[in-house]
């Protein structure tokens, strides 16, 4: 395709035929056993050639197809290998690339755009893109003043395709369930749509981008391109290089991936508290893992020291406003799970809208459905893994589990969706890398009420920490828990 296919009935019929599809390979397998191939074989090139139309389909849709391509390619550590390994490759592709528009299509926009002298503002301008999204594609180039920058246009008729695509998704999202078997897709669905206007418009992403970027500047951790010029349906921010995280997912050494993930989790908790933005696109796509400086006397080339890389942090056309940072009520909660106290779990889930008031569940069977998942924050390092995410998957998705028939139950309250789809997102990637990570350090750095605070009046310790030593820090009257 060259560019985005705009008539809806177009769309439609593309798009219902990855379920229709799916339903007539499964037809072909059959016949496939009966003339006497193995159902094992069988199944592999089923699951194969639907890998390969799920990326043909939504790479060349772009829009809200692709959209939903990218939000699904984090959750494929979640399932079973033998369902996982066919799709792997091709969702992968939708993190770095897709169909390319062309050069002419590109000219037009930058032309209307920022206006017919348009190659004046760049000494040099790459009609080849350098990366494409859902509703853009990058191109490298320079900038008058000599910098490297990253060109962002915006596919023509982005917003129409994008409100059409997921509007027919959410038709027949039930069909779709078995390209990503065990995955609920409507409210994903749900989720993108409600954020359409925020990733269309340019101007939002450029200052929740340069928020970022000021906040960020000095960082010894977290790279922020700084934004050079917006308009509309165009963004030019600095160009930074760097191993896209897909590929330290692929090929990358153990420190890599530890560094990446120790840097992904310092960032998905800092942000907030830094910035009162949440970043809620944590695709691989989305992030470089940078070497050490060659002024600093090391180079990728000679390996430096993996500690000092740092993580890049690109598009922000998806935030959460958080002005207070993370809710407290989330710290509070884990806080208290990690201490065993169901009750106060319990009585937190409610206030907050998780257990609605017209049903009542055991406190303890809350408790237990929680403890598996919070795994991560209970030990000062954890190894994130494949294995791990689908035995949470399984246990939670076995409609025979007490955890599925609980979970069922369970409510997300608004507020606190996009809060959760980032934070399994998250989780998702770092399962991916396979990386050893220091969760409860970032926690205990910028998690409001993971850790007890003293209270004002006596400058006491809150009874909850009973058996717990405390070691004063400095600002805030919070304490550092050591456990006895």
């Amino acid at each position: 395709m060259s560019d985005l296919p705009r008539k809806a009935v177009t769309r439609t019929a593309k798009l219902a035929a990855l379920p229709l599809g799916f339903a007539g390979r499964a037809t072909w397998g059959l016949g496939k056993r009966i003339g006497g191939k193995s159902a094992e074989l069988v199944a592999r090139e089923v699951q194969q050639r639907t890998a390969d139309q799920l990326f043909k389909t939504l790479g060349e849709l772009k829009g809200g197809a692709m959209k939903l391509g990218q939000a699904l390619s984090v959750f494929e550590s979640a399932l079973p290998e033998e369902i996982a390994g066919p799709y792997r490759a091709a969702l992968t592709k939708l993190q770095e690339a897709a169909p390319p528009l062309p050069a002419r299509t590109v000219h037009g926009v930058l032309t209307e755009r920022i206006g017919e002298d348009w190659r004046e503002y760049f000494l040099e301008f790459e009609d080849t893109p350098a990366a494409a999204a859902s509703i853009g594609q990058v191109h490298r180039a320079v900038w008058h003043d000599g910098r490297e920058v990253a060109v962002k246009v915006q596919y023509p008729g982005a917003g129409e395709a994008l409100l059409s695509d997921l509007a027919q998704l959410s038709r027949f999202a039930r069909l779709l369930g078995p390209l990503v078997p065990g995955m609920d897709i409507k409210p994903v669905i749900k989720e993108l749509r409600d954020r359409v206007s925020e990733e269309l418009d340019y101007e939002l992403e450029a200052q929740a981008q340069q928020e970022h970027a000021a906040e960020f500047e000095d960082d010894p951790d977290v790279v922020i391109p700084q934004v050079v010029h917006q308009s509309d349906q165009v963004l030019v921010t600095e160009w930074i290089d760097g191993i896209p995280l897909s590929e330290v997912i692929a090929e990358g050494t153990a420190e890599q991936r530890d560094r990446a993930g120790q840097l992904l989790a310092r960032f998905l908790f800092s942000g907030p508290a830094r910035t009162g933005l949440l970043h809620a696109d944590p695709h691989p796509g989305n992030f470089r893992l940078l070497p050490p400086a060659a002024a600093e006397g090391q180079t990728e080339e000679d390996g430096g020291s993996v500690g000092s890389w740092r993580l890049g942090v690109l598009d922000f056309g998806t935030v959460d406003r958080l002005p207070g940072g993370l809710p407290g009520n989330i710290g509070d909660s884990l806080r208290l799970a990690l201490e065993g106290d169901a009750a106060g779990v319990y009585g937190l889930l409610r206030e907050e809208g998780f257990v609605k008031e017209s049903i009542d569940l055991d406190p303890d069977a809350v408790l237990d459905y929680l403890l598996p998942i919070i795994e991560p924050t209970q030990v000062e390092e954890f190894a994130f893994s494949r294995g791990w995410i689908r035995e949470q998957a399984a246990r939670i998705a076995d409609p025979r589990s007490p955890a599925h028939q609980l979970g069922r139950q369970l409510n997300l309250p608004p507020s606190y969706v996009l809060i959760h789809r980032v934070t399994l997102s998250t989780i998702g990637v770092l399962c991916q890398l396979g990386a050893t990570v220091r969760l409860r350090d970032e926690l205990e750095a910028w998690l409001p009420g993971f850790l007890a605070e003293e209270t004002e009046d006596t400058g006491t310790v809150d009874a909850a920490a009973e058996g717990t030593e405390y070691a004063e820090e400095e600002g805030e009257p919070e304490g550092e828990p050591v456990q006895t």
